[in-house]
């Protein structure tokens, strides 16, 4: 039984790393990618977006894919706000950039990319959010 969908899981990843490559991360404050990423931002994250729709998010400049974010940027966790069949080529890409972590978010489920990620050595967690989880570990 895998632990991707379990708050340890997720609470290992939060507590072990700090930069965030938020992908789909939109600059519409409606959007939960855009309060998600504020919210890692205020948590004391590094958050670097990823959109090759947005040139800019939360006043940050938003990259088009993982390879484009500078090298002086270690993406540690990779936090996908993708419809789950797009998953899969960001894991790769994920897997490319030496990201330590890949978070999907609440609703996004690809058990086979899930795996290639834990193969290539990293954490994994899906169906979950990062904004709902870390409250629960305070106090």
């Amino acid at each position: 039984m895998s632990d991707w969908y379990s708050l340890d899981r997720a609470h290992e990843i939060l507590t072990t790393f700090k930069n965030f490559a938020v992908v789909g991360c939109s600059d519409d404050p409606r959007r939960a990618s855009y309060g998600v990423a504020r919210f890692l931002k205020k948590e004391g994250y590094e958050v670097v977006p990823v959109n090759p729709l947005c040139p800019e998010c939360l006043g940050m400049t938003s990259y088009p894919d993982l390879a484009s974010i500078p090298d002086d940027f270690d993406v540690e966790v990779v936090d996908l706000f993708r419809r789950s069949e797009f998953v899969s080529a960001h894991v790769d890409e994920a897997i490319a950039a030496g990201a330590k972590a890949v978070w999907m978010q609440l609703g996004v489920i690809d058990e086979d990319a899930a795996r290639r990620a834990e193969d290539a050595g990293m954490l994994v967690v899906m169906d979950r959010c990062p904004a709902q989880d870390l409250p629960r570990f305070a106090g």
